[in-house]
C-alpha cells in the first residue's frame, strides 16, 4: 500500500503532545466557537493571506469591503478569488476530506470563471514555479498518472494512524509535488490541510494558519523545495507544526486580552460588529451615536479592540477610522 516518505522524529512527537495540550485549552476556554466578531476577522485574514500567496493585489482592507458586498477598483480576477476562496472557506464544513469528488467540487468553487480547467485535473504537464523568484521548484506529476496519486494520497489519509497533525501537513506537502490542477493548487493545498485539522478540532476552522504562512511564504517555499531535494516531507512537518504553535499562541494572547473586557464593553463590541458587517467602517462619531455614550469612551473602546486584534485603523487620530 502506498505510504509517503517522511520519519516521525522526537522533535515531531514533542511539538504533538504541546500542540495537543494547547488545542485541549483552547478547546475550553476559546471565545471562537461563540465569537463571531473574531470568527469573521480570522476567516477574511485566512482568505487574504491564501490568496496574496499567489499574488492576488487585494489589501485586508479590500478584502473586508469584497465581502461585505460593495464595490471597488480592482483587477476583476483578484475580486473573484476572493468571492470564490471566501464561499468554500465558509462551506468547508460540508466538505469530505478524503473524497476526490469532494476535492473536485472545492476546486470548481475556488477557481469558478477563473480558467478553463475549474473542477478538473489538470490535462497538460506543467512546472512549478516560485512566484516570488520565478525559478521552477519541480515538476508536477505527469497528467496520466494525477488521478491515480491523487487517490493514493487520499487513501493513505484516510486509513494512516498517523497523528492528524502530522497527516495533514504530509497531505499538504504531497498535493503540492502532485500539483494536480492548472491553476490554484497553493489555495488548495492550505484549504485542504485546515479542513483536515477541523476535523481533528473543529475550532481550527477558524485559527488563520494561512496568515503566518504568509508571514513566513520565503520560508515555506524553501521548506518545500528542500523536502523535494531530500525526497521526504519531514522538514515541511517540522515548519507546519511550527506555524501552528505560533498561530495558537497568538490566538491565546489575543484572547486573554479580551478577558480584561466588561460584559458592557463587549456587548458594544457586538453592537460595531454589527454595524463593520453592513459597513465599511466606523468612526469614532459614528460609534458615538451607535452605541449612544461619550466620544472618549468609544474611542477608547475602539482603541482597546484595536488592540485585541479585532480591528484595524487608518487615518488621521481626528479622522481616524476602523475596519475589520
Amino acid at each position: 500500500m502506498y505510504r509517503p516518505p517522511f520519519e516521525i522524529t522526537n522533535k515531531i512527537i514533542a511539538d504533538i503532545a504541546e500542540i495537543a495540550e494547547m488545542t485541549g485549552k483552547m478547546t475550553e476556554t476559546s471565545q471562537l466557537g461563540r465569537d463571531l466578531m473574531l470568527r469573521r476577522k480570522n476567516r477574511i485574514s485566512t482568505v487574504y493571506s491564501s490568496l496574496a500567496i499567489e499574488n492576488n493585489v487585494l489589501t485586508p482592507e479590500q478584502v473586508t469591503v469584497v465581502l461585505n458586498g460593495k464595490h471597488i477598483i480592482a483587477p476583476p480576477k483578484d475580486i473573484m478569488e476572493v468571492k470564490n476562496a471566501y464561499e468554500i472557506y465558509e462551506h468547508m464544513d460540508t466538505l469530505d476530506p478524503y473524497s476526490i469528488d469532494a476535492l473536485l467540487k472545492a476546486h470548481a468553487v475556488m477557481m469558478r470563471g477563473l480558467n478553463d480547467e475549474t473542477g478538473n485535473f489538470r490535462t497538460r504537464p506543467v512546472g512549478v514555479v516560485d512566484s516570488k523568484t520565478g525559478e521552477i521548484i519541480h515538476f508536477g506529476t505527469l497528467p496520466k498518472y494525477i488521478y491515480t496519486a491523487v487517490t493514493d494520497l487520499l487513501n493513505w489519509a484516510k486509513t494512516t494512524d498517523v497523528h492528524m497533525l502530522v497527516k495533514s501537513s504530509v497531505f499538504h506537502y504531497e498535493f503540492e509535488l502532485i500539483h494536480p490542477f492548472a491553476d490554484g493548487n497553493g489555495r488548495m493545498g492550505r484549504l485542504w490541510h485546515t479542513l483536515m485539522l477541523s476535523k481533528w478540532n473543529p475550532l481550527f476552522a477558524w485559527l488563520p494558519i494561512e496568515s503566518m504562512i504568509h508571514n513566513r511564504q520565503a520560508e515555506y517555499y524553501g521548506v518545500i523545495n528542500n523536502c523535494n531535494h531530500a525526497g521526504s516531507s519531514t522538514e515541511f512537518i517540522v515548519f507546519m507544526l511550527d506555524v501552528i504553535k505560533n498561530v495558537l499562541n497568538e490566538n491565546a494572547m489575543s484572547e486573554k486580552a479580551s478577558e480584561i473586557m466588561s460584559e458592557l464593553e463587549k456587548s458594544r463590541l457586538d453592537v460595531i460588529n454589527k454595524f463593520l458587517s453592513e459597513n465599511n467602517s466606523i468612526t469614532s462619531k459614528e460609534a458615538v451615536r451607535l452605541l449612544d455614550t461619550s466620544e472618549r469612551t468609544a474611542q477608547r473602546l475602539l482603541k482597546k479592540a484595536k488592540e485585541m486584534g479585532l480591528v484595524k485603523s487608518k487615518g488621521s487620530t481626528k479622522n481616524k477610522c476602523y475596519y475589520i
